[in-house]
């Protein structure tokens, strides 16, 4: 569970990091979005880079370290995306969703 922790932890940094600038920060400098952008990304890598570890040390392989990842990234994306850019979920949405949680599902298979 700290993998899982630490890797929910660190997508709601580098969600804010990708994506914060595209609702209210569009007439900021692209240099300053950037530099901001690191800035809150490098929380991210110092909460992804353990999760990554923990996991790999307790018998995840990476590929599943990296699905896990991704699928924790899209819950989070897709909640970022209807409540802080207002925009809404369709049907396409909900089936990559769950495309992704059939590829997670695949690589835990028998694990």
């Amino acid at each position: 569970m700290p993998t899982i922790a630490l890797l929910v932890l660190s997508n709601l940094f580098m969600t804010v990091a990708w994506y914060w600038h595209l609702k209210g920060g569009m007439e900021k400098p692209l240099l300053l979005v950037i530099l901001i952008s690191w800035g809150i990304a490098l929380f991210e890598y110092c909460l992804a880079v353990p999760a990554n570890r923990i996991g790999y040390a307790h018998g995840w392989s990476a590929g599943q370290l990296k699905v896990v990842q991704e699928a924790i990234a899209l819950i989070i994306f897709g909640g970022f995306m209807v409540m802080v850019l207002g925009e809404p979920l369709h049907w396409r949405h909900l089936a990559a969703f769950g495309c992704i949680m059939g590829a997670v599902g695949f690589l835990f298979i028998g694990r």
